[in-house]
């Protein structure tokens, strides 16, 4: 008894100890942050979806544009891979024809003006650039900024339904890239085709905003905000629409309406001052 009792303890010792030197051979993992992480952006521009995955690296004090990035010489536009992006429809960059779809985006940053490629390559190293693949190339300047941006940055602004603007930001350059989307001609009939059927309870207010914003027939948006229910801003917007077509004094009632609803409603004081702006300058 004693016996087994000792070389169960013997066993018991000794994976004790295997365990321990297999422990004391193998460090245990660390992960580091990374340098440059990797970013996605993702932005609706009209019925557009848009998607650029990055990686994000930092100046550090070091001199970056005609430094660590040379003027003339083809870039990644970030770190690591290659930076990607896609488009769920066809658009424009800077007035050049994009088809749908993923593509990388790479650059060649100058002084004054950048190149700006589009490639349809997504899979090999970023050092494996074939000007063969690229689907457009278009140039852009390099704006200036005085505020120093220590990360590498890529940001939508200026979003309206029909276009965009993508930035290029780092160090002190500010790189735009113009992005136009045809969601007129895209959207224009199919509005018509619903606002024309049978019924009532149809997006009067949204059809005549969309009419409204891209210059398209006034006299519609007029007999479509007319159906909304009343609101502030519904109101609000009917008197720029009767501003418009020259009716100041149906532009001016409207607006006094829509500030009386807006006296009424909590978090619609802007309204007033919208309305009494558009009333002076109907005077």
């Amino acid at each position: 008894m004693k016996t087994r009792t000792l070389l169960s303890s013997v066993f018991i010792l000794s994976g004790l100890l295997f365990t321990l030197s297999a422990s004391a051979q193998t460090p245990p993992k660390v992960e580091f942050p990374s340098p440059s992480p990797l970013s996605t952006v993702k932005q609706r521009v009209g019925l557009t979806d848009i998607e650029i995955a990055y990686s994000r690296p930092s100046a550090k004090g070091r001199p970056i544009f005609g430094g660590l990035v040379p003027f003339g010489e083809v870039w990644r536009t970030g770190a690591n891979a290659r930076t990607r992006i896609s488009f769920s429809t066809p658009v424009k960059l800077n007035g050049t024809d994009i088809p749908a779809g993923d593509y990388s985006l790479f650059t060649i940053p100058g002084e004054k003006e950048w190149t700006v490629i589009i490639n349809k390559d997504t899979k090999s190293s970023p050092f494996e650039y074939s000007a063969s693949n690229d689907v457009a190339r278009f140039t852009t300047p390099a704006v200036d900024v005085a505020e120093q941006i220590e990360t590498f940055t890529i940001m939508f602004s200026a979003i309206r339904d029909d276009s965009a603007r993508i930035d290029l930001l780092w160090e002190h350059t500010a790189v735009p890239i113009h992005l136009k989307l045809d969601v007129v001609s895209e959207l224009a009939p199919k509005i018509e085709e619903m606002m024309s059927a049978p019924g009532d309870k149809k997006p009067y207010y949204q059809a005549a905003m969309f009419y409204y914003d891209h210059g398209l027939d006034l006299q519609k948006a007029k007999a479509w905000i007319s159906k909304a229910n009343e609101t502030y801003y519904i109101s609000y917007l009917k008197a720029e629409i009767l501003a418009k077509l020259g009716d100041k004094e149906g532009a001016i009632a409207a607006a006094k309406r829509s500030s009386e609803l807006a006296a009424k409603s909590p978090g619609a004081s802007g309204y007033l001052k919208l309305n009494e702006d558009l009333i002076a300058s109907l005077k």
